[in-house]
């Protein structure tokens, strides 16, 4: 029963704490952190409220101090991957028909228990187990996750609150049912807050979820799960299992009750799904939901009349900040002739700058990257530009996985514009920029444009206001986020709504109300008071 229309206005952003010396939240964060190393962390699955544990325990190490084990957790087979989807399947008309105020509070007071009690041990199980520092877990792992919930409750109320017009003597109505079935949230390693989003989001319409965390961010995913709990998130809404992906398809993707699914993660397997999900489309109910977010080449493009200041700093974090292991990260850079000499000096000695160490020393701007195939991926790429005539390496370079997978941040110089690091996604703390004659703006707009099949983020750095609006109407398919005298990274829930299109994903925005729509099923109800009782019409009529 309905007993009131409840209102859920716009929120403001969560306020990005800053982890000074002798704050109150740096105290608490170091605590937070030692504590959780002091630990062994005993780490189920979570599914229809149930802690699950296999004979399978696989160890979880801190990707920048692989000596240490912050805790086990147990990895799920086929079987468990059924017994999710059974437990979301009996979990769904309890809560498809509980009401909306008590689902959306649910998730209101997850958001809370995120700013306050659980702030510092978010933040330190991201930073352990991701290795981020303070400060980028701080904008993931709390800000963001905390604004995906507290939007998405304003965003879910606005779409319940838009009804369609009434004629006389009848009234329409509109209902916004969550899908029949159950929705497969995949999600990837380098965002916390993405981990949480993925599931909750579809989780906030009235669906219920199998959530399939990767492996590399469990330690992270377990503590959100068990604030969802703590909120009050009712048993099998979301069920939280590790398996490998294969395992996970083929169980999922073959059954009756697949809905739809939430990922983020990599082009090549975003593809291969969706195949997989078109082959199987016989086998389905209804028509599932594919949503997802996928690779990137982002870009940034200077201008001759840049600000040589404005540009450096750009790429020194929109390149370089978390190892470069994000879906936005500067990956290549068009740089004109005239200000190249001048870029390329304050670039190389800002990367010279750089500490790069574990997660625990504040003053490291630099961690590592997440595994030792990620290491070993991106070691590949640099040593081949290293022994190429074609490209020259210009800072960085040196690899070490002795102690942890660390890489130093490196500067490719392209002498060719579709040398392989301007065009292949290479996912890791490493920017190739290439020069171009200052008058050839529009051209090499044109080239960047061709260069690469992402569209997700990019930016324009230039004074001149002719260039910027050249830039933004010929790269309008060439990135979901386009950014002005600015680093092509850090979205912000409702003020920037995150995806891109082409090879980079559905563009379904994640932080807005776009992607709550792709988790409803609209039904149309009309309602007749004086309803006719003669099938005749008056154009019937011979008199």
């Amino acid at each position: 029963m309905n007993l009131g229309y409840f209102s859920y206005p716009m929120p403001a952003n969560e306020p990005v704490l800053n982890y000074a010396p002798g704050s109150s939240e740096r105290i608490k964060l170091k605590a937070a952190l030692a504590e959780l190393k002091s630990q062994v962390a005993d780490i189920p699955m979570y599914i229809g409220g149930k802690e699950v544990r296999t004979r399978t325990k696989l160890a979880l190490h801190p990707p920048h101090e692989l000596a240490h084990t912050l805790g086990y957790y147990y990895e799920g087979e086929g079987k468990h991957v059924q017994q999710a989807i059974d437990a979301a399947l009996a979990a769904k008309d309890g809560w498809a028909s509980m009401s909306w105020e008590n689902r959306a509070h649910i998730f209101l007071k997850a958001a809370d228990l995120l700013a306050t009690k659980y702030r510092a041990y978010i933040n330190g199980t991201t930073m352990l187990g991701q290795s981020k520092n303070p400060f980028q877990a701080e904008i993931d792992s709390a800000c963001e996750l905390i604004d995906f919930l507290r939007f998405n409750v304003h965003f879910l109320s606005e779409i319940y609150k838009q009804q369609p017009v009434s004629s006389a003597g009848i009234h329409n109505r509109m209902e916004y049912r969550p899908l029949e079935g159950f929705v497969l949230a995949i999600t990837p390693f380098n965002f916390t807050a993405i981990g949480g989003n993925l599931p909750t989001s579809a989780a906030m319409c009235g669906n219920t979820v199998v959530w399939k965390a990767a492996h590399t961010q469990i330690y992270s995913a377990q503590m959100f799960m068990r604030i969802l709990k703590e909120a009050g998130l009712p048993d099998g809404v979301i069920n939280l299992v590790y398996v490998d992906g294969p395992t996970l398809g083929n169980i999922c993707f073959t059954h009756p009750d697949f809905a739809g699914v939430h990922f983020t993660g990599s082009t090549g397997v975003f593809n291969y799904m969706w195949k997989t999900i078109g082959a199987n489309m016989g086998r389905y109910k209804s028509y599932p939901r594919i949503v997802g977010e996928t690779g990137g080449k982002d870009f940034v493009m200077a201008h001759k009349s840049a600000d040589v200041d404005v540009l450096v700093t750009a790429l020194l974090r929109g390149a370089f900040e978390y190892q470069g292991q994000k879906c936005s990260a500067a990956s290549r850079a068009y740089i004109p002739n005239n200000i190249a000499d001048e870029v390329k000096k304050k670039l190389v000695a800002g990367v010279r700058s750089f500490k790069m160490g574990t997660v625990e020393d504040f003053s490291n701007f630099i961690n590592a990257v997440i595994d030792e195939k990620s290491f070993d991926k991106i070691k590949t790429y640099i040593d081949n530009a290293k022994a190429d005539p074609k490209a020259e390496v210009l800072v960085g370079g040196k690899c070490d996985k002795k102690k942890g997978y660390f890489i130093e941040p490196t500067v490719i110089e392209a002498k060719n514009p579709k040398y392989i690091t301007m065009c292949e996604e290479i996912f890791g703390p490493v920017l190739t920029i290439y020069v171009y004659p200052a008058n050839s703006f529009e051209k090499t707009l044109d080239l960047l444009n061709e260069t690469s099949p992402y569209a997700l983020t990019g930016s324009i750095i230039a004074q001149d206001r002719n260039a910027v609006e050249l830039a933004t109407q010929k790269l309008r398919n060439a990135a979901g986020n386009f950014y002005i005298n600015d680093k092509p990274t850090g979205a912000v829930v409702g003020q920037q709504p995150f995806g891109g299109a082409r090879a980079s994903g559905t563009n379904d925005k994640a932080g807005s109300i776009l992607n709550l729509y792709r988790w409803l099923s609209a039904r149309t109800i009309k309602e007749t008071f004086n309803p006719p009782t003669d099938y005749r019409y008056p154009f019937m009529q011979e008199k």
